[in-house]
């Protein structure tokens, strides 16, 4: 059995690396020299082939061969953390939603304008109001939250552990994309406001 989830890491691993790939400067650079005008299609066709080969690999870990009792549960006072920490992801999930475009997001924005940026805000410039004045990738960290705050079997603990890392991964190489395309101004982003937990929000808060 340690083989079968052996399997399941690294075709989760294999999942992020084509996502990660697809989004990375060097293959965008190109396929925008080769598609040209077409290119403002690319995010939204990233998006499809995104979602259409996630169905199988989440069928896949969500079978039989994996179903197997859960070695921790959020039972008891546990509930009580579980709902708080689920409360905490929608409301980012929600913040992040104030602030970013989601035509941006699926890319349709860009076939309208025949252009792409890599904030995802309404206009492609960015923002730092509301929940990104806390934190840079609300919507990152509340996916980490709310895929550890399910039942935790072998299956979710090993699928959840290849996205953790993913989720960092994929943050960092969105942040050189980010400090390529606004420079100076993305840098200094960084510096006032915390990647994931807002620590640099509370330090400036705290009484002196």
């Amino acid at each position: 059995m340690t083989s079968g989830y052996l399997l399941l890491a690294l075709l989760w691993a294999a999942y992020c690396a084509v996502h990660s790939a697809l989004i990375s400067i060097s293959v965008t650079s190109f396929f925008k020299t080769v598609l040209a005008g077409r290119y403002r299609f690319y995010r939204l066709s990233f998006n499809l082939f995104s979602i259409i080969t996630l169905i199988p690999l989440v069928v896949y870990s969500h079978s039989e061969r994996f179903n197997s009792e859960p070695l921790f549960a959020w039972t008891g006072y546990w509930e009580i953390v579980r709902y708080s920490l689920v409360g905490l992801g929608v409301i980012l999930v929600v913040g992040g939603a104030r602030h970013y475009s989601m035509f941006q997001f699926l890319g349709i924005s860009q076939i309208r304008k025949e252009a792409a940026r890599s904030a995802m805000t309404e206009s492609g410039d960015l923002d730092d109001k509301g929940v990104l004045g806390l934190v840079r990738h609300p919507w990152y960290v509340a996916v980490f939250i709310l895929i550890w705050t399910n039942d935790l079997n072998a299956a979710a603990i090993t699928v959840n552990l290849v996205l953790s890392a993913y989720l960092i991964v994929g943050t960092l190489l969105e942040e050189r994309k980010l400090v390529i395309e606004f420079g100076e101004e993305y840098r200094r982003y960084q510096e006032r406001v915390s990647m994931f937990i807002p620590l640099k929000w509370l330090t400036a808060r705290r009484p002196r």
